[in-house]
């Protein structure tokens, strides 16, 4: 029997292929006894379990809460108590948009020790993915990572001041509000800047759209893409169709340079 000292393990899981987690993630599932799982894990990381612990759906999207923030803490604290070690498996990592610290603080104050794992976030490793790097010399010195959307629903104001730039913008939970934010950049002179959107990056049902701030939601919208998606704005999009062709002319075809199911270039 494993011992039932109440631990919490907070799991960054990648962005979707399910080879893109770290030796550390598996090991700490591998030892759970109980497993909180995210909407956005590769649910082929439960194959990691070990046998009798015990997997509970806790699926927070946009739009689509199985669960509230304060009923994942309350779980969380449960099973600690009640079982010993429990991972909680996010998509990315557990730092970047996942709500961590409001997990921490409900497990720490309650006497529960916790242990953080990083993992792959979505908003590096999916543009990488596509050939796409975040920085690049003569082309990005920096990049931003925000989210579209703030917890009340408005548009960050982060974005406003993202447009003013010229680096890499790599926005998350953006879908609802495409439009909206694309008409920041427009106003800061960003009609012509090239976008990608790219859903379920990383994974077998992978689909980008490419185009520029003017006519990316209306592309968008003619190919039904939807969350989960990144969105990228800056001249490193247009390495994107470079990428395309090396891959082509290589014939590669293996599960970590997936092709995406349909591409819409610009």
């Amino acid at each position: 029997m494993k011992s039932k000292i109440p631990l919490l393990s907070l799991i960054g899981g990648g962005p979707g292929d399910p080879e893109l987690i770290t030796v550390k993630a598996i090991r700490a599932i591998e030892s759970a006894h109980v497993i909180l799982y995210d909407a956005l894990i590769n649910v082929a990381l439960l194959s990691y379990m070990s046998p009798g612990a015990k997997a509970v759906f806790v699926g927070k999207r946009f739009g689509c809460h199985a669960l509230s923030q304060q009923e994942i803490n309350h779980l969380i604290v449960h099973y600690a108590l009640s079982y010993g070690h429990v991972a909680r498996l996010k998509g990315g990592d557990p730092f970047v948009f996942g709500r961590a610290q409001e997990e921490i603080n409900a497990a720490r104050g309650n006497g529960i020790s916790v242990q953080v794992i990083p993992g792959i976030s979505s908003a590096m490793a999916v543009p990488a993915a596509q050939g796409m790097p975040l920085t690049c010399r003569g082309m990005a010195e920096s990049f931003w990572v925000t989210t579209g959307t703030t917890c009340s629903g408005e548009i960050s104001s982060d974005i406003r001041l993202a447009a003013q730039s010229t680096a890499t913008i790599v926005i998350l939970m953006a879908m609802n509000k495409l439009e909206t934010i694309m008409d920041i950049f427009i106003a800061n002179g960003k009609s012509e800047t090239p976008v990608a959107v790219i859903q379920n990056g990383t994974t077998e049902n992978e689909k980008i759209i490419t185009g520029t701030v003017k006519d990316i939601f209306f592309r968008v919208q003619c190919e039904g893409l939807s969350n989960p998606s990144v969105v990228v704005v800056g001249e490193v999009v247009k390495l994107h169709r470079d990428w395309l062709r090396q891959l082509s002319h290589s014939g590669a075809n293996s599960s970590t340079s997936l092709q995406p199911a349909y591409i819409t270039n610009q």
